[in-house]
Protein backbone atom coordinates (compact mmCIF):
# COMPACT_ATOMS: atom_id res chain seq x y z
CA UNK A 1 0.00 0.00 0.00
CA UNK A 2 1.20 3.55 -0.94
CA UNK A 3 1.44 6.12 1.92
CA UNK A 4 -0.68 9.46 2.20
CA UNK A 5 2.50 11.09 1.14
CA UNK A 6 3.02 9.43 -2.46
CA UNK A 7 -0.87 9.42 -3.09
CA UNK A 8 -0.58 13.45 -2.54
CA UNK A 9 2.70 13.85 -4.51
CA UNK A 10 0.73 11.79 -7.56
CA UNK A 11 -2.23 13.96 -7.39
CA UNK A 12 -0.28 17.22 -7.09
CA UNK A 13 1.99 15.76 -10.35
CA UNK A 14 -1.41 15.28 -12.30
CA UNK A 15 -2.84 18.55 -11.43
CA UNK A 16 0.21 20.69 -12.53
CA UNK A 17 0.26 18.85 -15.29
CA UNK A 18 -3.27 19.06 -16.57
CA UNK A 19 -2.66 22.82 -15.76
CA UNK A 20 0.63 23.22 -17.88
CA UNK A 21 -1.03 21.69 -20.89
CA UNK A 22 -4.35 23.52 -21.03
CA UNK A 23 -1.92 26.43 -20.31
CA UNK A 24 -0.12 25.75 -23.53
CA UNK A 25 -2.98 25.24 -25.26
CA UNK A 26 -4.80 28.73 -24.55
CA UNK A 27 -1.02 30.22 -26.03
CA UNK A 28 -1.99 28.10 -28.82
CA UNK A 29 -5.10 29.22 -29.95
CA UNK A 30 -4.18 32.94 -29.67
CA UNK A 31 -2.30 31.93 -32.80
CA UNK A 32 -5.54 31.36 -34.72
CA UNK A 33 -6.64 35.01 -34.16
CA UNK A 34 -5.64 37.41 -37.01
CA UNK A 35 -6.11 41.07 -35.42
CA UNK A 36 -6.86 43.74 -37.55
CA UNK A 37 -6.60 47.14 -36.31
CA UNK A 38 -7.19 50.73 -37.46
CA UNK A 39 -5.71 53.66 -36.13
CA UNK A 40 -5.36 57.34 -37.32
CA UNK A 41 -3.48 60.66 -36.05
CA UNK A 42 -3.26 63.86 -36.87
CA UNK A 43 -1.63 66.94 -36.27
CA UNK A 44 -3.82 69.43 -35.55
CA UNK A 45 -0.93 71.89 -34.29
CA UNK A 46 2.21 72.76 -33.45
CA UNK A 47 2.10 74.73 -30.52
CA UNK A 48 5.52 75.51 -30.25
CA UNK A 49 8.68 74.39 -31.95
CA UNK A 50 11.93 76.32 -30.28
CA UNK A 51 15.20 75.53 -29.99
CA UNK A 52 16.33 75.35 -25.60
CA UNK A 53 18.95 77.05 -24.57
CA UNK A 54 21.55 73.81 -24.35
CA UNK A 55 20.91 74.07 -28.12
CA UNK A 56 18.53 70.71 -28.33
CA UNK A 57 15.46 71.50 -30.16
CA UNK A 58 11.94 71.36 -28.33
CA UNK A 59 8.33 70.97 -30.43
CA UNK A 60 4.78 70.47 -28.76
CA UNK A 61 2.21 69.11 -30.67
CA UNK A 62 -1.75 68.74 -30.57
CA UNK A 63 -3.47 65.25 -31.40
CA UNK A 64 -6.44 63.95 -32.27
CA UNK A 65 -5.95 60.05 -32.02
CA UNK A 66 -8.64 57.65 -33.25
CA UNK A 67 -8.15 53.84 -32.65
CA UNK A 68 -10.10 50.19 -32.86
CA UNK A 69 -7.96 48.08 -31.79
CA UNK A 70 -10.70 45.51 -30.44
CA UNK A 71 -9.56 42.58 -32.96
CA UNK A 72 -6.24 42.53 -30.69
CA UNK A 73 -8.63 41.22 -27.47
CA UNK A 74 -9.33 37.78 -27.09
CA UNK A 75 -10.90 35.61 -24.35
CA UNK A 76 -6.78 35.05 -23.52
CA UNK A 77 -5.73 38.97 -23.33
CA UNK A 78 -5.16 41.08 -20.08
CA UNK A 79 -4.36 44.02 -21.23
CA UNK A 80 -2.65 46.21 -24.46
CA UNK A 81 -0.12 48.58 -23.66
CA UNK A 82 -0.08 50.85 -26.70
CA UNK A 83 1.69 54.63 -27.72
CA UNK A 84 2.22 56.54 -30.20
CA UNK A 85 5.92 57.35 -31.43
CA UNK A 86 7.76 60.21 -33.68
CA UNK A 87 10.24 58.41 -35.61
CA UNK A 88 12.49 60.55 -37.84
CA UNK A 89 16.46 60.41 -39.36
CA UNK A 90 19.18 62.77 -38.51
CA UNK A 91 23.21 62.73 -39.69
CA UNK A 92 24.10 60.49 -36.62
CA UNK A 93 21.26 58.55 -36.34
CA UNK A 94 20.12 55.98 -38.90
CA UNK A 95 16.29 55.65 -36.84
CA UNK A 96 14.94 58.34 -33.75
CA UNK A 97 11.72 57.38 -31.85
CA UNK A 98 10.53 59.70 -29.27
CA UNK A 99 7.58 58.38 -27.51
CA UNK A 100 4.92 61.38 -27.43
CA UNK A 101 2.03 59.62 -25.66
CA UNK A 102 1.11 56.50 -24.36
CA UNK A 103 -2.04 54.31 -22.46
CA UNK A 104 -3.22 51.19 -21.38
CA UNK A 105 -6.02 49.28 -22.71
CA UNK A 106 -7.50 46.89 -19.93
CA UNK A 107 -10.62 45.58 -22.11
CA UNK A 108 -12.40 45.32 -25.45
CA UNK A 109 -14.91 48.16 -24.24
CA UNK A 110 -12.16 50.66 -24.20
CA UNK A 111 -10.10 49.22 -26.95
CA UNK A 112 -12.46 52.01 -29.38
CA UNK A 113 -10.91 55.50 -28.72
CA UNK A 114 -10.36 58.75 -29.89
CA UNK A 115 -8.38 61.35 -27.55
CA UNK A 116 -7.57 65.27 -28.19
CA UNK A 117 -4.26 65.72 -26.56
CA UNK A 118 -1.01 67.46 -26.36
CA UNK A 119 1.90 65.01 -26.42
CA UNK A 120 2.26 63.63 -23.06
CA UNK A 121 6.12 63.02 -23.37
CA UNK A 122 7.63 66.23 -25.18
CA UNK A 123 9.39 65.52 -27.99
CA UNK A 124 13.22 66.85 -27.79
CA UNK A 125 16.06 66.59 -30.17
CA UNK A 126 19.64 66.00 -29.00
CA UNK A 127 21.17 68.94 -31.59
CA UNK A 128 19.02 71.41 -33.95
CA UNK A 129 17.99 68.41 -36.43
CA UNK A 130 14.15 68.56 -36.55
CA UNK A 131 13.85 71.85 -38.66
CA UNK A 132 11.89 70.85 -41.91
CA UNK A 133 12.43 67.39 -40.97
CA UNK A 134 9.93 64.78 -42.47
CA UNK A 135 8.83 62.37 -39.56
CA UNK A 136 6.56 59.30 -39.29
CA UNK A 137 3.66 58.86 -36.24
CA UNK A 138 3.81 55.31 -35.54
CA UNK A 139 0.95 53.52 -33.00
CA UNK A 140 2.81 50.94 -31.13
CA UNK A 141 0.86 48.01 -29.40
CA UNK A 142 1.78 45.29 -27.18
CA UNK A 143 -0.45 42.26 -26.13
CA UNK A 144 -0.21 41.48 -22.18
CA UNK A 145 -1.88 37.86 -22.45
CA UNK A 146 -3.19 36.11 -18.96
CA UNK A 147 -1.07 33.06 -20.33
CA UNK A 148 1.35 32.67 -22.81
CA UNK A 149 4.06 35.34 -24.77
CA UNK A 150 3.67 38.60 -25.44
CA UNK A 151 3.44 39.88 -29.06
CA UNK A 152 3.93 43.76 -30.18
CA UNK A 153 3.17 45.27 -33.81
CA UNK A 154 2.88 49.25 -35.05
CA UNK A 155 0.55 50.75 -37.60
CA UNK A 156 3.61 53.56 -39.58
CA UNK A 157 1.60 56.86 -40.28
CA UNK A 158 3.22 58.96 -42.75
CA UNK A 159 3.69 62.56 -44.41
CA UNK A 160 4.12 64.69 -41.43
CA UNK A 161 6.62 67.41 -41.69
CA UNK A 162 8.10 69.95 -39.07
CA UNK A 163 8.49 73.54 -39.97
CA UNK A 164 11.55 75.28 -41.45
CA UNK A 165 11.81 78.31 -38.44
CA UNK A 166 11.40 78.25 -34.79
CA UNK A 167 7.99 79.34 -33.07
Amino acid sequence: MHSFGYRANAVVTLAVTILAVMCSMASLSDNFNVPSPTAEVKVLNINWFQKQANGNDEVSLTLNISADLSSLFTWNTKQVFVFIAAEYETPQNALNQVSLWDGIIPSKDHAKFWIHTTNKYRLIDQGSNLRGKEFNLTLHWHVMPKTGKMFADKIVMTGYRLPEEYR
